[in-house]
């Protein structure tokens, strides 16, 4: 039975036709860097990343034509662009042609947590779920992002004995410069009870995925599932909601659930019975009305296409 992919840091090192730095896992978690234009197998000449989860981070410097693809977005790209990755949101990165520049680092979650200021990555509003952390730069932002990439490169050749400390002090930089992108609506933390409600509705909702397993099933599905884990009553939370994200409770459910729907249609070879189980229908029917009507396809019609 096929699942979606989980990509490790031996595996992206296999597929880059790279060595793996030997001991670095245990002593200080994992980071390293390249470019872009020297990364991939010269034998397949593919520069294609499948679409997968990954279990690390990863920022890239994109310059090129590309196209990033999310379970329910696609984004264009065109020139010089900031992207950062986390494991809980997967994606493909397709470009367009060979002309393509850039550098990216990757890294894992416990090599930032050996930082005297550690901070748990997922709570940044970068990393947040929901979000879409692509940001098209201007030509003075490609130069000062590749100036810190490029500080990277030159320190981890180093014998320098902190050097570690420098680079984590460095891709908290970069997460800082992306953050400084993003909206002052993406990073203004919850500051009055309805933004706190709200804030801990997502993230109820999104720790219910990625649904990895046939066995693994959608537990909170409708707004008073949530209401009563929030404590709130049902009809505050749809107030809140409505006024803070301009839809219902029911709304954003069901648009998570057709995102992982669409997801395990496309990249599972899960039977749809399997799928309408995990996603927490206990009817096939029901859960093929319910997909059509958001969709105007049917799970099969949708999975061939």
């Amino acid at each position: 039975m096929t699942t979606i992919p989980t990509a490790s840091i031996e595996d992206f090192y296999e597929s880059a036709s790279a060595k793996l730095p030997q001991g670095i896992n245990k002593e200080i978690g994992h980071f390293n860097i390249f470019e872009t234009e020297k990364l991939f197998d010269k034998k397949t000449g593919s520069r294609t990343m499948p679409y997968s989860r990954r279990d690390y981070y990863k920022i890239s410097l994109i310059q090129g034509h590309n196209r990033a693809e999310y379970a329910d977005k696609v984004v264009e790209i065109d020139g010089n662009a900031l992207l950062f990755a986390t494991p809980k949101i997967p994606y493909h990165w397709l470009p367009y042609d060979a002309n393509q520049a850039g550098m990216f680092c990757i890294f894992t979650a416990d090599f930032l947590s050996k930082s005297k200021a550690a901070v748990a990555l997922d709570d940044l509003p970068i990393f947040r779920p929901g979000e879409l952390p692509i940001f098209h730069l201007k030509p003075e932002e490609t130069t000062e992002i590749e100036y810190i990439f490029r500080k990277m490169q030159r320190e981890i050749g180093t014998d320098y004995i902190y050097k570690y400390d420098l680079l984590r002090n460095l891709v908290m930089e970069l997460i800082h410069y992306g953050q400084k992108l993003q909206p002052m609506s993406a990073i203004s933390s919850a500051q009055n009870a309805s933004e706190r409600i709200s804030s801990l509705f997502i993230e109820l909702l999104e720790r219910q995925f990625p649904v990895d397993s046939p066995q693994q099933r959608f537990g909170l599905r409708t707004a008073k599932d949530y209401a009563d884990r929030l404590a709130v009553h049902v009809n505050h939370l749809n107030k809140v909601l409505k006024e803070s994200l301009g839809r219902t409770t029911t709304d954003i459910i069901a648009s998570r659930v057709i995102q992982e729907a669409k997801i395990l249609l496309k990249q599972t070879d899960w039977n749809i019975s399997e799928i309408s189980y995990t996603l927490g229908f206990d009817d096939l029917a029901h859960f093929s009305n319910f997909f059509k009507k958001k969709t105007s396809f049917t799970p099969n019609e949708f999975r061939v296409a």
